[in-house]
């Protein structure tokens, strides 16, 4: 992570979720986005929730990856509490593997949106790069970036079938 202000929040319902969370790291990374993380549950840590949501436009974050599990709550409650741009990522879970999550996020009531990816590490690692392609909407440097990276996923796509083993 650069030692830029933090633009980017990834926040989390529970330490445990940080090995699916880190995916969006890795890609905020790659790309030179500056985030932070932290550790905020709807149920557990309430006013912890309600401080960073409401601050954190002021602090000077833009965009908010919220990874939850089971109810997956925090989406939905950080998305109602601020007007930046959230993106929930649904932890897998041990009793509905994830489906759970999924739609826990998805539901949300209308005018209440929250952008919802795919459930695990796919997901994770997409909200970090729409993460990105949001704030490249008015960062030309950090577009070219972006265009870079996928250019890059494109290049590393073999065309021919290959049988070498």
């Amino acid at each position: 992570m650069s030692d830029d202000k933090p633009v980017v929040g990834i926040i989390m319902g529970s330490r445990s979720d940080w090995p699916t969370l880190k995916e969006a790291a890795s890609v905020l990374d790659a790309l030179k986005v500056p985030y932070e993380t932290k550790v905020v549950s709807a149920h557990r840590t309430p006013k912890r929730l309600y401080a960073y949501a409401s601050s954190a436009r002021e602090r000077g974050l833009k965009v908010i990856i919220a990874g939850a599990g089971g109810a997956a709550h925090l989406p939905g409650m950080t998305a109602s509490m601020t007007e930046l741009p959230v993106l929930g990522v649904p932890i897998e879970s041990r009793a509905l593997k994830g489906l759970d999550s999924l739609l826990s996020i998805a539901q949300m009531p209308a005018g209440v949106p929250v952008g919802t990816l795919a459930i695990g590490a796919a997901g994770a690692t997409n909200a970090g790069l729409l993460a990105a392609q949001i704030l490249a909407l008015s960062d030309r440097r950090l577009a070219a970036r972006v265009m870079a990276w996928r250019a890059a996923q494109t290049d590393s796509v073999a065309e021919a079938v290959e049988d070498n083993a």
